[in-house]
């Protein structure tokens, strides 16, 4: 089983920092992926709770979390419990998470809001740096996604918004400022 130390100390995809439009020319963000130790120790065997992944043949539509698209019928698939890096804090959870089975290319592009999460309606949950979340949190209908993150992270007591699923809350991604870029701790 994967103790709350040993997320802390995962070793993830980089962020890559996204210019997106604002009034003040541009707020910036960088988005980040699965935990690439995470999805390593499913796809050999064990998620985030000890549990062995259920291996499933997708109908067409999952959200993949490796990739940042939807899976086209057919591919093979692991679905797992996922747990985001964020501080040890009440609101720290794990949650159900598409990936591909075998290594994947990963995202198309890593420097803009992933393209088909756009018109998707999602939960764009704030935490703060205890990892507590912050009044910030926001559902939106997926028309204009920069603008919502923009305003979020011009609170400054935000460090790190989760896009969520709206009717699950599973995760998806994260984005962060670009300061905090690099690697989940």
């Amino acid at each position: 089983m994967t103790s709350n130390d040993d997320i802390g100390s995962v070793t993830t995809s980089p962020a890559v920092t996204a210019t997106v439009p604002g009034q003040d020319g541009g707020a910036r963000f960088g988005v980040r992926v699965l935990a690439a130790a995470a999805l390593a120790r499913a796809r050999a065997g064990r998620d985030a709770s000890g549990n062995p992944p259920e291996r499933v043949t997708a109908g067409g539509g999952e959200p993949l979390r490796c990739c940042l698209r939807d899976a086209a019928a057919g591919e093979e698939l692991l679905l797992f419990g996922y747990e985001p890096p964020i501080p040890a804090s009440p609101y720290r959870e794990i949650g159900a998470v598409f990936a591909h089975a075998r290594p994947c290319a990963g995202p198309a592009a890593l420097d803009r809001y992933p393209a088909g999460w756009y018109g998707r309606p999602q939960v764009l949950r704030a935490y703060d740096a205890r990892g507590w979340i912050h009044p910030a949190t926001r559902v939106h209908d997926g028309s204009d996604p920069e603008a919502v993150i923009a305003r979020m992270l011009a609170e400054p007591e935000v460090v790190e918004i989760h896009s969520r699923n709206v009717a699950y809350g599973c995760y998806m991604f994260t984005l962060t400022r670009p300061d905090a870029a690099g690697d989940d701790a």
